[in-house]
């Protein structure tokens, strides 16, 4: 929409435009400037000098004669008819005297006009906000003023007031979407947008499913999101030994099939002052494939009976873990003699990352990270070690049989290795 209010400045270079393009038009000149041609033709009768620039390059007399006072470039006043009668003269003041009345109103409407559009403006979005300015004022002021004062066409107006019924419909379809993704949200809130569209989503008919880009849409404008917690927390203890233990994974943390390849860490888990303080530790064993949690492990230690313990509740869950590689970092208790002599006894490879580098055990790093967040989450640390223990099995449990995944589909490892194997493989007690 082109702008109405134009600085003098502007409206001079409007005419010097005109006049110093060789060749130029009225209605061409007009165009390029985004205004009708009367309002360039009443600029240059105001501020032009009465001559062009021909498309031969020289200074010819325009044929839009000037009213400009050539000596002092100010527009001229009316011109008064010669003979004016005293009666005349009466009529034609009174005349331009209702002209100006006519002109002060509509400055007057215009800018109470624009005082309300002003709140309008700071709004989210610019265009929705001026429509909606025009709907709500369009009962005190014209519809076609309104649109000119806030530049926009009235026929995107209408088509926008319109389509309000559309645009109702979608509302209420994502409030009611809103109070879905509440209820799933609130059951367990370290969920984000994935983990919600797949629990949306899970046994529903295909012309039914809600779309990923919706959901996360809405729960953004809903502030619905799953916990994040930023914090960095080293807990490797390296043990100088002279055992030689190769990597065996090279930080591919795939595997064919379930019981192939394992990873493993140890993790401390904080206890409050007010319980005695301390840890208590957590020994992981993680299958690749699914990223199940095979064998775990909660002490008040981090003797090697943490990891052996750890181990061997894997190989029960398992039958047998005979052929498969076990990855783990260089902590001194995955360095012991009695540890390697479990590796050996169970038919389990070791494999280890190189010293001081977490990459190399990535997926038992990430694994320990999404544990304390979904936990803990703005808690430093837990109560006491029994509310600890409790907790940490409680949520072991939900992230094998229930947590969506995303490594696997969006669906929780004990459901993956059950769709994606045909193995039967033995339970927990």
């Amino acid at each position: 929409m082109a702008r109405k209010n134009y600085s003098e400045e502007f409206r001079r270079q409007a005419v010097d435009l005109y006049e110093s393009t060789p060749g130029a038009t009225v209605r061409g000149i007009a165009e390029d400037l985004g205004i009708v041609r009367g309002t360039l033709r009443g600029w240059l009768d105001a501020y032009g000098t009465g001559k062009k620039t021909a498309p031969d390059g020289t200074r010819t007399s325009s044929p839009l004669r000037s009213t400009t006072t050539r000596s002092s470039g100010v527009p001229a006043g009316p011109t008064v008819p010669a003979g004016e009668t005293p009666e005349q003269k009466i009529a034609r003041l009174e005349a331009e005297n209702a002209a100006l009345r006519v002109e002060t109103t509509k400055l007057a409407t215009e800018r109470e006009i624009l005082q309300k559009a002003a709140k309008y403006f700071g709004r989210g979005d610019a265009l929705v906000s001026r429509f909606q300015f025009v709907a709500d004022h369009c009962n005190t002021f014209e519809v076609k003023r309104l649109c000119e004062l806030v530049e926009i066409e009235r026929s995107s107006y209408y088509a926008w007031k319109a389509s309000a019924p559309a645009r109702a419909q979608r509302a209420a379809a994502d409030a009611a979407l809103q109070a879905r993704i509440r209820r799933v949200h609130a059951a367990d809130n370290t969920l984000g947008a994935p983990r919600v569209t797949a629990e949306l989503n899970d046994g529903v008919p295909d012309g039914e499913r809600v779309n990923h880009k919706r959901i996360a849409r809405v729960m953004r404008a809903a502030g619905i999101a799953g916990y994040v917690k930023k914090r960095k927390v080293r807990t490797t203890i390296p043990e100088p030994t002279d055992q030689v233990v190769p990597d065996l994974l090279q930080r591919d943390f795939t595997a064919k099939a379930p019981n192939q390849r394992y990873v493993g860490d140890i993790t401390y888990l904080p206890i409050s002052a007010a319980a005695g303080g301390g840890n208590l530790y957590l020994a992981t064993v993680i299958d690749c494939y699914s990223r199940r949690l095979v064998g775990w492990a909660v002490a008040d230690h981090m003797r090697t009976e943490l990891v052996t313990d750890a181990l061997n509740a894997a190989a029960a869950t398992r039958g047998s873990l005979a052929g498969a590689v076990f990855h783990s970092d260089h902590g001194s208790v995955y360095t012991s003699k009695a540890y390697a002599d479990l590796c050996a006894a169970l038919g389990v490879r070791q494999s280890m990352g190189a010293v001081g580098t977490s990459a190399d055990n990535a997926l038992a790093e990430s694994f320990n990270a999404t544990l304390k967040r979904e936990v803990l989450q703005d808690a430093a640390c837990w109560p006491d070690e029994a509310t600890c223990r409790r907790e940490v099995f409680r949520w072991i449990l939900r992230y094998n049989n229930r947590r969506r995944h995303s490594w696997c589909g969006y669906t929780s490892p004990v459901d993956y290795e059950k769709n994606t194997t045909t193995t039967t493989l033995a339970t927990a007690a």
